[in-house]
């Protein structure tokens, strides 16, 4: 076992290493600068859409209104990344990780845009009736039969690794959260987020969206709340923390009290890949959520779909950044939702760990919906819609066992999984870009007026 957590260990290191980053910095540049920019400049028009975006409106042509998809795709992304992954990245890589966590969420919107664009235009209604798709379908509909063999490859990926990244993680996560602040043993966790997770996903991507149109905007804005609270209480810090934060991006980040220091490929390393890995832009996770949009235009999905990294990083994670580097908390040698926890319990003593913890395990229910979304569209992707159902149940009764577990190797295989996930969404996304900048092109230059 030893042995096998060290290769699978060296895998991860690989597959999330130098080459890994490079592949979706460079696509999500690349696109950006095919789509001269768009996504920055309709950054307000993306709102705007997303406001009108609340009904349901064109019924037949998907299951939950636009709002409905960017909630769900949310409710996915908007977890512990938001609260332990930048501690680990500031922990790890210094303040400087914050601002390459921004250099990857801006790019990051236009990766984000062209996936739920193409999820939108090449997606298909199965058997049931629903509007299905993502990567697979993408690929499927949009190249030629040569490549048709990365459909499955991601397909594969994306269920495997959900019930890691999306599931067993979520729970363990909770359940420990809960066991060290609340003293609620493991399997009562377990078994709880079980019943709530079957009574919501029993009722399919209708009751998901319905569950995250209304728990995702009250968790994160209660989030932020806190949080820019915390940032209020220490507002002389602000330009000073700026500076840091510019500062070490550049130039290595000196020991201090607890903190060991880091270079500057620290903090690009794990500024970008706590980034990514939060909001989850090149993975082609969101765009099965947004394939389900009452829509019929796949720019103004697209449009509205890149508000997710927007509010997921260059908001939620860095308020999270702020907090922990405006309170000093970065240098108590802690990492991880306890260096979150030390952050917010400096600024609000006796209740700051108490927010977090209550933030983490809301945070991890709704990543556990989303999930289930995602994985359940791969198995049917592989097996057809008479695999939905055992699919729900094999998710549901996974929870209590992820609760109690030590994950160890499941961890760096979903982990390794997910990043995998991302090769066969890249590879299509760049294949597919002369489409997406000629739809692109037309929609801004010929209809979309009131939109601008």
């Amino acid at each position: 076992m030893e042995l096998l957590n060290k290769v699978v260990g060296e895998i991860n290191s690989f597959v999330w290493g130098p080459a890994m980053l490079v592949a979706i910095l460079g696509t999500g540049l690349f696109l950006m600068i095919g789509l001269r920019l768009m996504p920055l400049f309709k950054l307000g028009a993306g709102f705007k859409l997303l406001w009108k975006g609340r009904a349901l409106g064109e019924a037949s042509t998907g299951e939950i209104s636009p709002f409905q998809a960017l909630m769900t795709a949310l409710s996915a992304t908007i977890g512990n990344g938001n609260i332990a992954g930048v501690a680990t990245a500031v922990f790890l890589g210094g303040p400087g990780a914050l601002f390459w966590m921004w250099c990857t969420a801006l790019v990051g919107m236009a990766t984000k845009y062209c996936e739920a664009v193409c999820a939108v235009r090449y997606r298909e209604v199965d058997e049931l009736g629903n509007h299905v798709g993502g990567p697979m379908y993408y690929i499927k509909n949009g190249l030629s039969k040569k490549w048709y063999w990365l459909a499955p490859t991601f397909a594969i990926f994306g269920a495997i690794a959900g019930f890691g990244i999306g599931n067993t993680v979520q729970s363990n996560s909770v359940a420990d959260v809960m066991h060290a602040t609340f003293s609620v043993p493991h399997w009562v966790t377990g078994v709880v987020i079980m019943v709530l997770v079957g009574l919501v996903i029993i009722g399919g991507i209708k009751r998901i969206a319905h569950v995250a149109e209304y728990l995702v905007p009250f968790m994160a804005i209660s989030y932020l709340v806190v949080g820019l609270i915390i940032i209020a209480v220490n507002i002389d810090g602000i330009p000073g923390a700026f500076a840091l934060i510019i500062k070490h991006a550049f130039t290595p980040a000196a020991a201090e009290g607890g903190f060991a220091g880091a270079a500057v490929w620290m903090a690009l390393r794990f500024g970008v890949a706590r980034g990514i890995f939060s909001n989850e832009a090149g993975l082609g996770s969101a765009p099965i959520a947004h394939a389900a949009a009452t829509t019929k235009d796949p720019v103004r999905q697209g449009t509205i779909a890149m508000l997710g990294t927007f509010i997921d990083t260059i908001i939620v994670c860095s308020v999270t950044g702020f907090a922990i580097i405006l309170t000093g908390a970065w240098t108590l040698g802690k990492t991880g939702a306890a260096l979150t926890s030390a952050a917010f319990e400096s600024a609000v003593p006796g209740a700051g760990a108490i927010i977090v913890a209550l933030a983490s395990a809301i945070f991890a229910f709704t990543t556990l919906l989303g999930w289930s979304f995602y994985g359940e569209k791969c198995v049917e992707f592989l097996f057809g819609v008479k695999s939905i159902t055992p699919f729900r149940i094999a998710w549901v009764v996974v929870i209590p066992i992820g609760a109690v577990a030590n994950l160890g190797i499941i961890w760096l295989v979903a982990d390794t999984l997910n990043a995998l996930m991302a090769i066969p969404n890249l590879i299509a996304l760049l294949l597919l870009s002369p489409v997406i900048f000629k739809l692109t092109r037309e929609y801004w230059d010929g209809g979309a007026k009131k939109d601008a």
